[in-house]
């Protein structure tokens, strides 16, 4: 099985809100997800997504591949965190 750290699609139409998840690549994009490690808001000012570094570093350890917004979303957590 390949794990992919993705986005998972929530929300009404013209306000999407976003789970930052870890998934069955072959998994639909909305479709049943093993963990969640964050959440993403598109329509929020400033950080508009929280995740959890622990659980994406255990994931990214056991080799799940993150799609290029959630390598940038875990770039900018982890300089965030090291500036904090």
């Amino acid at each position: 099985m390949s794990v992919s750290l993705r986005l998972n699609r929530k929300g009404t139409k013209d306000r999407p809100y976003y789970k930052i998840v870890a998934v069955d690549k072959r998994k639909r994009r909305d479709g049943r997800y093993i963990e969640q490690l964050g959440t993403y808001d598109p329509l929020k000012e400033g950080t508009n997504f929280e995740i959890d570094l622990e659980l994406a570093d255990k994931w990214l350890a056991v080799g799940a591949k993150p799609s290029d917004t959630v390598k940038s979303m875990i770039r900018k957590a982890r300089t965030a965190a090291e500036t904090a």
